[in-house]
């Protein structure tokens, strides 16, 4: 779009002369908000907190200007000029790769744009972002805001009264959760206290199925709060509430929404990657706001700030059953891979699987690529023919995770796809070649972790099956040993069983 500017206003215009692309205009003016403006409330809904394109919203450009010359709106640029760098507004891009020039109809220009954040609309050197000005929407209370009648561990108490502690003072800290620890749980005193505060709130994670997975358990806990639950294609995009629930994806659209942002699993893919996802969480909170991160495997960074005291944080050592986490057991296969090749497993893995299917045990054995994985299960259907194999781009992958569930299929051979996020009862748990730099310390703790996690069924065996020790595998054992050991000197755990 191309403006002009006049009388401390911009205005858009169709036609080149005396008009700039947004981004030449040096300083936007923001009018003074005119409170005799009655402005429309459904571009309210749709803008408070948000950074839009003009193609979002489905209004006129005459009233969206309405809007702005009264004060109830604010033009951004959304490329913005740093000497000889450009820099997108919305996902924070400064690589050079990631621009590309096009003839643009809008500005009349070869017109650069962000190809970072294409999949949320193209953003250019004329496009403005819309954002607004005027008062929030007025947030209604319920009588009674949470419903949660459940109870909380000691180590859960702990780290709950931390997370409402930093949400009223508008801090960031970290709780640092064993794998089934019940996270979620921790979080609802603190929910609670933002709502009841008027505070619009905000639990970002990396991945769907998780969004999927908290809708139904928050609106549970919060019957009578508007939640919006946002991921790709998600219905509730348009929907202003004080308790939402995102992927991190979606926080690209919002801009200083949010009093408090709970980021869950802030170790995993893609977040750790990608830092427009890092950009858009910070975007999407409010100047004063708190930051609750979660995680049962903070990075070796993070883990020193939290020993030096350089950064907040809160450990739950201890799963609500107060049984020990299990300790990953190493055992050494030999050449796997050329074993494999020659249509072979190893003895030794051959051997822990027949085992646990006479035993009619549920078995989770990860291997680092699907072709590997492929070839194993062709030999191990010949021990039984329901064993199922599993990865990210298997159509059928939500039905054979459901059939584990179920209890219809011995043993589930995974890539690391399933090292978080699915929980079975009673299971025992194997790496096959986990001297493979996909099997980080990160990742070997949450394998782990998906054994041991129920009451009815709190141990459970994790063997790391190798072709040479890593540091990896090294760091992932010696946390797990911490914290059981750390559990126990809470008195957290019942008996040390499991701290090897």
């Amino acid at each position: 779009m191309r403006f002009i500017q006049k009388d401390n206003l911009i205005i858009p215009s169709k036609t080149k002369e005396d008009s700039l692309p947004i981004s030449q205009i040096l300083t936007i003016p923001n009018p003074t908000l005119n409170p005799a403006f009655n402005c429309n409330p459904e571009l309210q809904q749709r803008l408070t907190g948000k950074q839009l394109l003009l193609d979002d919203l489905p209004f006129p450009l005459t009233d969206i200007q309405e809007h702005y010359q009264n004060g109830y709106l604010t033009y951004r640029k959304g490329v913005e000029k740093n000497g000889k760098y450009s820099i997108c507004a919305r996902c924070g891009n400064k690589d050079p790769q990631w621009f590309a020039a096009y003839p643009c109809a809008r500005c009349g220009e070869d017109c650069l744009y962000c190809r970072s954040c294409l999949m949320m609309g193209r953003i250019s050197e004329c496009t403005p972002l819309i954002g607004w000005n005027g008062p929030d929407p007025e947030i209604q209370n319920p009588d009674q805001i949470m419903t949660w009648q459940g109870t909380l561990s000691e180590g859960q108490k702990v780290a709950s009264d931390h997370v409402v502690e930093a949400i009223r003072q508008n801090q960031e800290h970290l709780v640092w959760a064993v794998c089934g620890a019940g996270k979620t749980e921790v979080l609802f005193a603190g929910i609670e206290s933002a709502l009841a505060a008027k505070k619009r709130i905000c639990i970002a994670t990396p991945r769907t199925d998780v969004v999927l997975e908290l809708t139904p358990r928050l609106k549970a806990a919060f019957p009578d709060i508007l939640i919006a639950s946002l991921y790709g294609g998600s219905e509730d995009r348009h929907l202003y509430a004080p308790l939402t629930i995102a992927t991190t994806h979606q926080l690209l659209r919002f801009y200083h929404a949010f009093d408090a942002i709970i980021l869950d699993e802030v170790d995993a893919f893609p977040y750790t990657v990608e830092e427009s996802l890092q950009y858009a969480a910070v975007q999407a909170r409010k100047p004063a706001s708190a930051m609750i991160y979660l995680t049962a495997t903070p990075n070796s960074n993070w883990q020193r700030e939290c020993r030096t005291g350089k950064r907040a944080y809160t450990t739950i050592p201890a799963r609500f059953h107060r049984k020990p986490l299990p300790v990953p057991e190493f055992s050494w296969c030999g050449n796997w891979q050329k074993q494999l090749k020659k249509g072979n497993l190893p003895a030794n893995v051959i051997r822990w699987i027949k085992t646990r299917i006479h035993a009619d045990k549920q078995i989770l054995v990860f291997f680092p690529h699907i072709p590997l994985m492929e070839k194993a299960l062709t030999i191990l259907r010949q021990i039984h023919p329901e064993i199922e194999a599993v990865h990210a781009e298997d159509p059928d992958r939500k039905s054979k995770v459901q059939k584990m569930r179920n209890k219809e299929i011995p043993m589930l051979l995974t890539t690391t796809i399933l090292e978080r996020g699915v929980t079975f009862p009673n299971i025992d748990v194997a790496v096959v070649g986990a001297e493979d730099t996909i099997f980080t310390e990160s990742a070997l703790v949450q394998i782990a972790g998906r054994s041991g996690r129920s009451k009815d069924h709190p141990t459970g065996i994790v063997t790391l099956f190798h072709y040479g020790k890593t540091e990896d595998m090294l760091k992932a054992r010696r946390q797990i040993v911490a914290m059981n050991l750390e559990g126990f000197k809470k008195g957290l755990l019942d008996k040390q069983g499991a701290a090897k």
